[in-house]
C-alpha cells in the first residue's frame, strides 16, 4: 500500500469549503490504495476557540473512515488583529516542526496552501530527493489580501511574495484548483509541473422535488461564510426585495452585523436561519429557488465550490463575483450571472428571473451537467496518475 501525508490547515469536524475539499480528498485516496494520514490543527474554525472535546490536549490522534487524523496544537484565533492572526499560523508552523522531528513522514506530502507561512515551514523542512512535495493551492495570497484590502504593498507585502516564490518553486508538482491559479503560478515558476484539481463535491445529493413552491415570491438563500469577502451585509441592504425574500445560512465576521441589520429593518423579507450541518443544509437548499454565490470584490485565481456542490444538487445560481467563476455559470448553463459589485445590474438580473422559468426540467439539466463536467471520482482517478 502506497503511503501518502495531507498536511492542512482545515479538517472536519471543521466546516467549510477548506475542510470538505480535504477531507474528500483524504477519503477518495483512501479507496484507491493508499494509506492515507491527516496532519492538521486541534479543530478550531470559524469560531477561533478549540472545539469542545479537544480542549486542554496538546496533540490528538484518531483513525477516522481508515484516514489517520493527526491533530496538533495552535493558539487559535480569528481575531482581525494581525499579529494575532500571524501569531496563530506561527504557532502551527511549530507544532509542525515537532511533527517533523518526531514522526517518519512518507515519500508523497500534499501541503494545502495558503496559509502562506504554513506552506512555506512545510516546503523547507520536508525538501528531499527522496520525497515528492505537491502543494495544493487554492486562493492565490498575499494577491488576494491585496484585493481584499487586507495587505498594502510594503515590506512585509513583499516577504509574502518572496515566500510564495519559494513555495512554488520547492514544489514537485503543483495543484490549482482555477486556470487562473495555474497561469499565476507558471508565471513564477514557468518550468513547474501543474495539475488542475478543481473543487469537485463528493456526495450523493437528495431527490429534485417535482413540483416549485407556489409562491410568486422568488425564494433567494445565500449559505456559506459570512464573511467580509462575501458581502452579505451590503447584499442585505442594496437589494431590491420587490418579489423577493433573501434566506441566509452559516456564520463568520459579519454575522452580528447582519442580525443587527435584520432586527432594525423587520420589515425587509430576510431570515437568519443559523448554521445547520452539511447533510442537512442539502435537503434544506432544495426548497428554494435560487442561491445567490456573491463576492464582494473580484478576487484573482477565485473559483468558489459551491458552483460544483449546487450544480450537483440541481439548484440554480445566480453568481455575483466575476471572473472565472462567472465563465463556468455561462459555460455549463447552471443560472445567471450580474456584473461583480454592480448591485444595479443584480437588481435587474434577479427581477428578470421569472418562476415559470425554474422547472425540474432546467433543475435536472443543471444535475445532468454537473455529472459530466463536474465528476470528482474521474478526476481523482487522473490526480492519482500524476501523483
Amino acid at each position: 500500500m502506497k503511503d501518502i501525508t495531507i498536511i492542512t490547515s482545515y479538517f472536519p469536524p471543521e466546516t467549510g469549503a477548506a475542510s470538505n475539499r480535504i477531507h474528500h480528498l483524504a477519503e477518495g485516496l483512501q479507496q484507491l490504495g493508499y494509506k492515507v494520514s491527516v496532519v492538521t490543527p486541534l479543530p478550531n474554525y470559524p469560531t477561533g476557540r478549540i472545539f469542545e472535546g479537544f480542549r486542554g490536549k496538546f496533540n490528538h490522534v484518531s483513525e477516522e473512515n481508515g484516514v489517520t487524523v493527526h491533530r496538533l496544537w495552535i493558539f487559535a484565533s480569528n481575531s482581525k488583529n494581525k499579529l494575532l492572526r500571524l501569531l496563530a499560523m506561527l504557532s502551527y508552523s511549530i507544532s509542525l516542526l515537532w511533527f517533523f522531528i518526531r514522526n517518519t513522514l512518507p515519500k508523497k506530502v500534499i501541503v494545502q496552501s495558503p496559509p502562506l507561512l504554513v506552506a512555506f515551514t512545510c516546503m523547507l523542512f520536508l525538501r528531499s530527493k527522496k520525497r515528492k512535495l505537491i502543494l495544493n493551492v487554492s486562493d492565490l495570497w498575499p494577491i488576494a489580501g491585496l484585493e481584499l484590502g487586507a495587505f498594502q504593498k510594503n515590506f512585509s507585502y513583499r516577504v509574502l511574495e518572496r515566500i510564495e516564490k519559494f513555495n512554488y518553486q520547492h514544489a514537485n508538482l503543483i495543484l490549482g484548483q482555477s486556470e487562473e491559479i495555474l497561469s499565476h503560478v507558471l508565471s513564477i515558476a514557468p518550468n513547474q509541473d501543474t495539475f488542475l484539481y478543481r473543487n469537485f463535491p463528493n456526495f450523493i445529493p437528495p431527490e429534485l422535488p417535482e413540483t416549485a413552491s407556489e409562491t410568486k415570491t422568488l425564494k433567494l438563500v445565500y449559505a456559506g461564510l459570512l464573511g467580509i469577502a462575501q458581502g452579505i451585509y451590503s447584499l442585505c441592504a442594496q437589494l431590491d426585495f420587490e418579489g423577493i425574500e433573501l434566506h441566509l445560512y452559516g456564520s463568520g465576521a459579519e454575522q452580528s452585523k447582519i442580525e443587527a441589520f435584520i432586527a432594525k429593518h423587520p420589515h425587509l423579507p430576510i431570515a437568519y436561519h443559523g448554521q445547520v450541518g452539511r447533510q442537512e443544509l442539502h435537503r434544506v437548499l432544495l426548497q428554494y429557488d435560487v442561491t445567490i454565490i456573491p463576492l464582494l470584490n473580484r478576487i484573482y485565481g477565485s473559483v468558489p465550490s459551491k458552483i460544483f456542490e449546487y450544480a450537483k444538487l440541481g439548484l440554480p445560481m445566480l453568481y455575483f463575483g466575476g471572473g472565472e467563476g462567472e465563465s463556468l455559470i455561462k459555460h455549463h448553463k447552471l443560472g445567471w450571472t450580474a456584473e461583480a459589485g454592480n448591485y444595479q445590474n443584480l437588481n435587474k438580473v434577479l427581477s428578470a428571473i421569472k418562476k415559470e422559468t425554474l422547472s425540474h426540467q432546467f433543475k435536472t439539466d443543471i444535475q445532468d451537467s454537473a455529472r459530466t463536467h463536474f465528476d470528482f471520482n474521474r478526476q481523482l482517478q487522473q490526480l492519482s496518475k500524476v501523483i
